[in-house]
C-alpha cells in the first residue's frame, strides 16, 4: 500500500509537485522542493517548476554545466534556467506543452517545438516534453526521498476540466511514459476547490450551505477554465457535486504575454526602435516575468526589460526599457477583463482562408465574456438537483461563491473586476450577490488540491462527485446508396451520458451496427454540456452547433481478425469510463471477437 499521495499540477507555466503522509492523522499537504538547473554547473531547489525546456547547441556548455544530481549529463535544461536563458535565445526554447498537447488539429506525436524553430535546432513533441516534466518532477521526488520510491505512491496528476477525451488520453500515456504507475486523472478546478477544502481545516462547511452554487474561475498560463459546484445534502451531510465545466479555451498567461509584449512594442516603436519577430519572441517571455513580479508585489511600479539584439545596429547592442504597472493594468483590465454584460457573448471574426500552423488560441481576449457565455449556457444545470430550481426570470445560472485560482489571480484587482462584473449580472436579474471565497493559494493550490484527492480517495476527505464532464457520442454514417454531391448523413449515437463515474461501464441497447474492419477508417466524435437526459443508446438526428461540439477524429485500421479487408462486421457497442478518467468504446461481435477503439491519436488504435 502507498505510503504517501502524490497531487502533480502538469502546467502550461509552471508544474509543482506536493504530497501528504496517508499514515499520519489529519495530514496536510506539503510542497516538494524541486531541485533544478538555475545556471552553469549550479542546481538549486524551487517551490515550481517553470513548464520550460531549453535544447542548447551541442558546443554551448562546457561539460558538467547541465549536470542535476540525478543525471550527470542531460542534454538539454528543465526549468528556472531553462525558462531565464532561453529568454535571450528563445528559437531553442520549448514551452507551452501542454497547450500544444491538447491542439487537436495537429499531429501530438511530431516534432513541433519550440514552434518556429530553425532546421539546426533539435525539435520534440508536445507529448515528448510532457513527458519530460513529468519524469524530471519523478526524479526530484527519488532524489529527497530514496526511501519511498515514487513509483510506490499513489499518483494524482491535474488537467483542464475542458480536455477533451483524447487529451486526456494523452496526458496518461505522458504520466505512463515518465514511470508513473498508478495514476489518477483530475480535473484543475476541482483539485483548486480540494486544496480550500484540505486548508479551511474543517471550516468549508460555515462558508457554505446547501443550495450554494460554487464558480471556480481558473485561469492559468494557457487556458481559461471554469467549473460549477452545486453543494448538496445526504443524510444530514454537505456534498458537492460537479454540475458544468466550460468549454476548451485557450486564453490565458500566454496571451496576456504577448498582449503586454506588443504594448511595450508600441511604446517602442514610437521612439524609433523596431523590433524584429526574433526580439519580439524574447520580449514576450521578458514581460511574463516582469508580469508575475507585477502581480506578486503591489509595491511595485515597474520591472525593466532587457530585449537582447541580433545585430551590430542598435546603439549599445540590447535595448532596454521597463513593463509599467499601468499599462499592465489597462490591458489586463480592459483587455481581458472587461465589465459587460450578462447577455454579452465572445465576438468571432471571419478566418483567412490559409494561417500559420499554431495553437487555436481563443479569437475573444475577453475572460469576461466567455465566462457570461457559460453561465447563460448552463441556465439549467441544475434542474435536476432538489432545491436548486433557478427563478423562471432567470437569464443564466446564478452563482452563490466564487473561488480564484491561477497567477493572474494574485492581483486583488482583477479577482475585485470578475466579481464586481458578477454580481452586476446577478443584481441585474434580481439575485444575491455572490461572495469570494477566501484562502486560496495561487501557485500551489491545484497540486495541494490533488494530493487531498488522493486522501479522499482513501476515504479521508469530502469527494466532488463529477463523472464525465460531457455527454459523449459517436458518429453513425447513414448506409444511404451514393447520391452525386451528396455526403452520407451522420447520426450520433450516445455512448456516455453527463456524469458518468470512473470505473464504470454503459452497456448501449442491444441494436447492431457496422464496423469496418481491415482498411483505414475515421471515427468521429462529438461532445456536450448542455444535453444532461440523453442515455447510452439515445441517436440524434439533429442537433444544432450549442449541443453538440464536435471533438478529434480518430483515423485506424481495425485489425480484420481472419475476415476480408474491408469487411462489415456486425457488433453491438459498450462505453467504460477508465478507473483514471479516460474513456474507451469497445465494438463486440458475435463469437467474442472484440475491437477497443480509444479516444486517443495512437496509431495502433
Amino acid at each position: 500500500m502507498s505510503r504517501y499521495a502524490i497531487g502533480i499540477d502538469l502546467g502550461t507555466t509552471h508544474s509543482a509537485l506536493s504530497w501528504v503522509d496517508l499514515q499520519a492523522e489529519a495530514a496536510a499537504p506539503e510542497i516538494l522542493p524541486i531541485a533544478q538547473q538555475s545556471g552553469p554547473g549550479a542546481v538549486q531547489d524551487f517551490a515550481l517548476l517553470p513548464s520550460f525546456l531549453y535544447m542548447p547547441n551541442a558546443s554551448e556548455f562546457a561539460a558538467g554545466d547541465l549536470a542535476l544530481p540525478w543525471n550527470a549529463a542531460p542534454t538539454r535544461i528543465t526549468g528556472e534556467w531553462a525558462r531565464s536563458h532561453g529568454a535571450l535565445t528563445p528559437i531553442r526554447l520549448v514551452s507551452s506543452a501542454k497547450s500544444w498537447l491538447g491542439h487537436a488539429g495537429v499531429d501530438r506525436r511530431a516534432g513541433l517545438l519550440p514552434a518556429d524553430a530553425p532546421a539546426e535546432v533539435e525539435r520534440i513533441s508536445p507529448l515528448a516534453a510532457s513527458t519530460h516534466y513529468l519524469q524530471h518532477l519523478r526524479e526530484a521526488w527519488n532524489h529527497r526521498h530514496p526511501e519511498a520510491p515514487f513509483d510506490q505512491q499513489s499518483v494524482t496528476v491535474t488537467i483542464p476540466a475542458s480536455f477533451d477525451p483524447a487529451a486526456r488520453e494523452l496526458t496518461a500515456e505522458a504520466a505512463q511514459a515518465a514511470g508513473y504507475r498508478d495514476i489518477t486523472l483530475l480535473e484543475e478546478p476541482q483539485a483548486a476547490l480540494y486544496s480550500w477544502i484540505a486548508a479551511s481545516a474543517g471550516d468549508w462547511r460555515k462558508q457554505v450551505q446547501v443550495g450554494d452554487i460554487i464558480l471556480v474561475v481558473d485561469v492559468g498560463g494557457g487556458t481559461s477554465d471554469f467549473s460549477l459546484i452545486a453543494v448538496t445534502e445526504e443524510a444530514g451531510n454537505l456534498q458537492l457535486n460537479r454540475v458544468a465545466v466550460g468549454e476548451h479555451i485557450l486564453l490565458g498567461g500566454d496571451n496576456m504575454d504577448l498582449a503586454l509584449a506588443h504594448g511595450v512594442a508600441r511604446g517602442l516603436a514610437a521612439e524609433g526602435k523596431t523590433l524584429d519577430p526574433w526580439q519580439m519572441r524574447a520580449l514576450t517571455y521578458a514581460c511574463r516575468l516582469a508580469k508575475e513580479q507585477l502581480l506578486s508585489d503591489d509595491s511595485l511600479q515597474s520591472v525593466p526589460l532587457v530585449v537582447p539584439s541580433r545585430g551590430s545596429r542598435l546603439i549599445g547592442g540590447s535595448i532596454k526599457t521597463e513593463l509599467q504597472r499601468e499599462l499592465l493594468i489597462t490591458i489586463l483590465l480592459e483587455g481581458f477583463f472587461p465589465a459587460v454584460a450578462s447577455d454579452a457573448r465572445p465576438v468571432s471574426r471571419p478566418r483567412a482562408g490559409l494561417t500559420q500552423i499554431g495553437l487555436p488560441y481563443a479569437q475573444d481576449a475577453a475572460v469576461t465574456r466567455h465566462l457570461a457565455a457559460l453561465l447563460g449556457r448552463q441556465l439549467g444545470a441544475t434542474s435536476q438537483l432538489a432545491g436548486f430550481a433557478q427563478p423562471e426570470a432567470a437569464n443564466f445560472l446564478h452563482p452563490t461563491a466564487v473561488l480564484f485560482n491561477g497567477g493572474v489571480f494574485k492581483s486583488d484587482l482583477l479577482v475585485a473586476r470578475v466579481l464586481d462584473t458578477l454580481n452586476a449580472w446577478l443584481a441585474a436579474d434580481g439575485a444575491p450577490a455572490a461572495r469570494l471565497l477566501q484562502g486560496a493559494d495561487m501557485d500551489h493550490a491545484v497540486a495541494r488540491g490533488a494530493a487531498y484527492y488522493g486522501q479522499v480517495r482513501r476515504g479521508q476527505g469530502i469527494r466532488i462527485r463529477g463523472g464525465t464532464a460531457q455527454a459523449y457520442y459517436v458518429g453513425i454514417e447513414s448506409s444511404m446508396p451514393a447520391v452525386p454531391g451528396l455526403e452520407p448523413p451522420v447520426q450520433a449515437l450516445c455512448v456516455a451520458p453527463f456524469g458518468m463515474e470512473e470505473g464504470t461501464e454503459a452497456a448501449l441497447p442491444p441494436q447492431q451496427l457496422g464496423l469496418v474492419v481491415g482498411e483505414s477508417v475515421r471515427f468521429r466524435f462529438f461532445g456536450s454540456s448542455v444535453r444532461r437526459d440523453d442515455q447510452p443508446g439515445t441517436l440524434l438526428d439533429f442537433w444544432s452547433p450549442d449541443e453538440l461540439q464536435e471533438l478529434a477524429g480518430i483515423e485506424a485500421t481495425l485489425p480484420a481478425e481472419g475476415r476480408a479487408v474491408g469487411e462489415v462486421v456486425p457488433v453491438q457497442l459498450r462505453a467504460r469510463v477508465t478507473e483514471i478518467g479516460t474513456l474507451e468504446l469497445l465494438a463486440e461481435a458475435a463469437g467474442g471477437a472484440q475491437w477497443k477503439v480509444e479516444f486517443d491519436v495512437r496509431d495502433d488504435a
